[in-house]
């Protein structure tokens, strides 16, 4: 079913059959309308990555679980924008995840 507006801008919702009525003006408008409801989804495709090595740049940040010296890193934008970004690490060797904020 689409949406429609009336002249006035307010939302013509099914009053009786063929007939739309403004939820503003209170105004009718003879139209057809299809009243099914439908519940289909679009199916999407799985994409399988085959190595598990992530494209992130590396950087020399030790991990605080191992100690290895070598961590994936990026950045996310977790709080309000007139924030510094949140910098996440990822461990090279144990996969550690950690966080440092700015």
């Amino acid at each position: 079913m689409d949406v429609e507006f009336c002249d006035c801008g307010g939302l013509l919702v099914p009053a009786r059959e063929n007939v739309r009525r403004c939820r503003n003006c209170g105004r009718e408008v003879e139209k057809p309308f299809d009243s099914r409801l439908t519940d289909e989804t679009k199916k999407t495709e799985i994409v399988v990555i085959e190595d598990n090595e992530p494209d992130l740049p590396v950087m020399e940040k030790e991990c605080p679980k191992c100690h290895h010296d070598k961590s994936y890193y990026w950045l996310i934008q977790t709080r309000s924008i007139d924030e510094p970004p949140t910098q996440f690490f990822r461990c090279v060797e144990c996969r550690h995840v950690w966080r440092e904020y700015k």
